[in-house]
């Protein structure tokens, strides 16, 4: 179900790439990881640079788009309000707020909601994305450009327990994967349109998993990844052709790390995998059991990467050899992924305790430890020097 908006025609404010902007789950390039020199490294009460009340339920992360932080949010006795909200990012300030009617379904495990999909940005437009199959566009002003209801389009598409996976902007196509027990596909959508470019059948089993974004020398030579029970396949993004396969079983909750040229797949523990342009396969340079990641995703920066257990246990492996390196006990359970930047790693547990790490070759170091009192599932979002959080009630800005 397409409706695309007549006053879609009206010109739209270009926002530079800068690497100020966190435009989508887990940052620009779904690294997690930004080249910002100036993070907090300590935390306290007086680090609460604003803080903005939020009228549902939401796992989704903030995003940062210039002067705008957007985060979504679900309500009603059904979930089936759909909220999309913009704020000041200096002031907290709300901006706009546009609310749309779910036309897929809204049932959902209790932990999770509606809001689960972070949204995305290709920094003139939003994307916003839901549980309930439900996709819409604005521009960075609140006007909603298109909308598709994929629930409708394909109503086999549905999971008992609630979709999660968030959209990727890659180029000019949004990536989202619908993958269930019923009627499973991955398919790209055109950014300008909504219109499908492509759509690809996917293992008929529930997934949880984001894509993930390995950038070519040029924009052409961009790929994604989409992870399943069954494999990872890597696509080119503005036709969903297969580029190569890695034909083993991935999980279906932590998504894949990347850096640089290389995929850290959670399969059978974790296994890396180069992309070789042009070539069919992937190279395999290790696999490590040990590194067996829960809900958060592996996160890979500088020359290590990082996987959260079930018992909170922080592991450091050697990005060359998948060698464990280090482990350090974290406080609490993790549902959001780690983001890292300035030499630093950030986690937020779920009980709201904020966790500020400084990784070493040897050893690690929980370095600041401050609590915001509520339950919080989502992944930080990272910009201009502040980190943004959310629960279901509030949205901070932490500096």
């Amino acid at each position: 179900m397409l409706h695309r908006l007549s006053f879609f025609a009206l010109s739209l404010a270009f926002v530079s790439l800068a690497g100020a902007d966190w435009r989508q789950f887990r940052g620009n390039d779904a690294t997690g990881v930004t080249d910002e020199k100036h993070l907090p490294t300590k935390l306290d009460e007086q680090s609460i640079a604003w803080k903005a009340p939020l009228p549902g339920r939401g796992l989704s992360a903030p995003i940062v788009i210039g002067d705008r932080v957007v985060v979504t949010a679900s309500s009603g006795p059904r979930q089936d309000r759909l909220h999309v909200l913009c704020f000041d990012a200096a002031t907290g300030k709300p901006r706009w707020e546009r609310q749309l009617w779910a036309t897929g379904r809204t049932m959902t495990h209790p932990k999770t909601s509606v809001a689960a999909p972070t949204p995305a940005s290709d920094g003139k437009r939003i994307f916003a994305s839901y549980s309930s199959n439900d996709v819409a566009a604005y521009d960075l002003d609140g006007n909603l450009l298109w909308f598709r209801g994929l629930g409708h389009d394909y109503p086999n598409a549905s999971n008992s327990l609630g979709m999660a996976s968030s959209p990727v902007v890659v180029g000019d196509t949004l990536v989202l994967q619908v993958e269930n027990d019923s009627e499973s596909f991955a398919v790209g959508l055109d950014t300008a349109t909504g219109v499908n470019r492509w759509k690809n059948d996917r293992p008929i089993r529930a997934n949880w998993t984001s894509p993930s974004i390995i950038r070519g020398k040029t924009s052409q030579e961009d790929a994604v990844l989409l992870q399943s029970s069954a494999s990872t396949v890597c696509c080119e993004p503005a036709t969903g052709r297969t580029l190569w396969t890695f034909a083993e079983g991935c999980s279906t909750i932590p998504s894949g790390a990347v850096q640089g040229d290389t995929v850290y797949v959670p399969s059978n523990g974790v296994v890396a995998l180069r992309h070789v342009a042009g070539s069919l396969a992937p190279e395999k340079l290790w696999q490590e059991a040990k590194l067996d990641p829960a809900t958060a995703s592996p996160l890979a920066y500088g020359d290590l990467l990082f996987t959260v257990s079930r018992a909170g246990v922080l592991k450091a492996a050697d990005l060359k050899t998948g060698q464990v390196k280090w482990q350090l006990r974290l406080k609490g359970s993790f549902s959001g992924t780690p983001v890292a930047g300035a030499g630093h790693l950030y986690f937020v547990n779920e009980d709201g305790d904020v966790l500020i790490v400084k990784p070493g070759a040897e050893s690690g170091e929980i370095v600041s430890e401050s609590k915001l009192g509520e339950t919080i599932l989502c992944t930080p979002a990272i910009s201009n020097g502040a980190i943004y959080v959310r629960s279901d009630a509030n949205l901070w800005k932490l500096k």
